[in-house]
Order: structure tokens, then sequence, then C-alpha cells
């Protein structure tokens, strides 16, 4: 395998700023990937997306095979011809579905079975299918190993044969993903919040060597300080000089913890998820903008930010927005939250670089709820 080059330009403890450099663009690093699951970030242009700062979008296999289909994405150019986002793109492999479809899928030692959730139609995934939809059909620039992420809490014994499943699938998509001059393959550490599993299974993913890896099998039920403590035993035993991701997560306040902790990528349903309920995320915390309080409140969310929606529109306005069932409502939240998301990505890259990080998750952790 042929890595993207990863420069780790500053250090403040464990956390550190880099960039990882693909052919399709620098992702700045810490980096936080908006999800465009089936092929668009939700109630979103990727102009929209791209002016909030984001380097890179996350798609999903497993949506992707349903709909469109691998082979038409194929023989159309590829995701990012398809969707018109030129930047890089990193797909899930599928993974996360074999938890949350538990109840649409069999699996067993090859691979998972799943059964549409739009048709009822029967859909194989097995490693060297998600490389090959992944690598080849949607073309992703960082494409993901399938793993199998079991829910939390969970029997010990269960977590450590899925552990050891997503071991012996990691082994297999590495092999089925060859070499590659365009494309990077990151493993995925499972483990649960077992200190003894997430060891093992971060040390035998090193020893087989991938270009980047990730935290997977968290935000799945667990605490936060569950979830902290995990990363706390992974992240040691991850080489420094490759990117580190953590999937699923989360929450501003997460976010600023594991970076704290060395991690460098971040995705999440969040930040769109929110916008398209009527929540704002702000560093008080979240702002529930269908609340009475703001039916007349004629500032913006936030007036120095450079993204029209934060800025340009009032409280009341939005507020109006929701209350009447109007779509724009929905795009102006997602975009302002996308904005937020990478304002605080820019900040923390800022702080690592000046070395004041524990000083700013401090003053992060005081302002909450404010």
């Amino acid at each position: 395998m042929s890595a993207f080059p990863f420069e780790i330009h500053a250090r403040d403890g464990a956390a550190r700023i880099g960039v990882l450099r693909t052919p399709r663009g620098d992702i700045r690093t810490p980096a936080f990937m908006p999800l465009a699951t089936a092929g668009s970030v939700k109630a979103m242009t990727v102009e929209q997306v791209a002016s909030t700062g984001a380097d890179i979008v996350l798609g999903n296999t497993y949506h992707l095979m349903l709909r469109p289909g691998g082979e038409r994405l194929q023989r159309l150019g590829g995701l990012h011809r398809f969707m018109g986002w030129e930047k890089p793109i990193l797909t899930d492999s599928g993974g996360y579905q074999v938890m949350s479809l538990a109840q649409l899928r069999k699996i067993d030692a090859d691979g998972v079975t799943f059964r549409s959730h739009i048709d009822g139609g029967e859909h194989r995934l097995t490693p060297e299918r998600a490389i090959e939809i992944q690598a080849d059909q949607i073309g992703s620039d960082i494409v993901m190993q399938l793993d199998e992420c079991p829910a939390l809490p969970a029997l010990r014994d269960d977590v450590k044969k899925a552990m050891e499943l997503s071991l012996q699938w990691g082994e297999r998509c590495k092999r089925a993903f060859g070499r590659r001059e365009t494309q990077n393959l990151f493993a995925i550490v499972q483990g649960g919040v077992d200190a003894e599993l997430r060891r093992m299974s971060a040390r035998a993913l090193v020893d087989e060597g991938f270009d980047g890896y990730a935290i997977g099998g968290l935000a799945v039920g667990e605490s936060r300080e569950e979830m902290l403590a995990a990363l706390d035993v992974a992240a040691p035993h991850l080489p420094p000089e490759r990117p580190r991701y953590l999937m699923g997560v989360g929450k501003p306040l997460d976010i600023v913890e594991s970076v704290a902790r060395g991690v460098d990528m971040f995705d999440c349903v969040i930040p769109t998820r929110s916008g398209r309920h009527g929540q704002a995320w702000s560093d008080a915390g979240p702002i529930n903008i269908t609340n009475a309080r703001f039916a007349e409140d004629a500032s913006p969310l936030d007036a120095t930010s450079h993204c029209p929606a934060s800025r340009a529109y009032s409280k009341a306005y939005l507020h109006h927005l929701f209350k009447a069932g109007e779509l724009l409502g929905q795009t102006l939240l997602s975009w302002h939250n996308l904005a937020y998301y990478q304002s605080l990505m820019h900040r923390l890259r800022e702080a690592i670089a000046e070395r004041r990080l524990l000083a700013f998750r401090s003053d992060f952790v005081a302002g909450l709820g404010r």
C-alpha cells in the first residue's frame, strides 16, 4: 500500500495538528467529516458544505450499495462526479449497519447477508465485496475495512468474538485492497470498553499494517467516561505517524476531549440531524430554536460567524420557519451547525499550535450551559 503523506505540524500533550495529503486535496487535522450517507449531506448543497470549511465528507457503503447501487455508481463515474464533490470522500464499510440493522441481517464468518430495509431484497457483504464497492465502484479516497460493531452494553464474550472477527475481516480487506497509489485503507480497532480487548485489537492491526487506524465500537451505548477510557487505552498503541479516526463521535465536548487524547478525525450525524429538528449548536450547548423565548428574538445565532445561516437570519425568523414547517429552517440550522463544528475544529487546531489546549478545554467545559 502507499499511504497518503501525513504531516504533523505541532503537538500539545497527546493532541496534534497536521495535514493528510490526498490526490483530491489536503485534509487539515483535527478534522470533522460531515455525513453524506447516501451521496448527500442532508438538506445541504455541496457548495454550502464546502463553504463551512469541510475538507472531506463521509459516505456509507451499505446505503449506496442499495441505492443507487455500486455498479450504477461506477458506470456514472463514481461518487465524486455523481454528487458533485471534488474533495476527498471516506466511506464507512457498512459495519455500523451490522449493528444497527441487527433484525435485518445474518452474520457468519465469511460476511453479512442483509435484507434491504427498502424493498426486502437480499444483499451480501463480505470483506472483499466491501473493498470492491468502496474502492472500485464508489471511488472512495479513504476505504474502511468491514468490521462487526456490537452495541453496548454487551457480554465480554460477544465483544471478544466481534473483535476477533473484525481482525480476520481486516486481514481479508487488506489482501483484497492490495496496493493502490490514490486510495488508502483504514483498519478499525474494536473491543468495546474492555481494556484488554482494545489493546489486543490495536496491536494486531498495527502488526498487520494499515494506512490509518479508526477506533470503532464507541458511541454505541456506553457513557462518555467509558468512551474516553477506551480511547486512553487504544490511542497509545496506534502508530503516531498515521492518522487516528474516532468513528461516530460526537457532541462538541466529546470532540474536545478526544482531540486532547490524540484523535485526528471525526464524523457524526449530530450537526445535520439536530439542524433538521430545530436544534442549533453553540459553545454554550444546544439551542432549541422552537422554544417560545425566541419568537421575538431579533439577534442572530452568531453575529461573528462567516456562515450566512449563522449571522444573517434572526432567531425569531428561524423560530418561525420551524413553527410554520418551512424546509428552509432545516437547511439554515444544518448549515449553521456544520459551520459551528468546522469553527470548533479550527479553534482546536489554533489552540494546539499555540500550546494552550489545556486552557481551551477548561474554558470550553466552563462555558457549557451558560
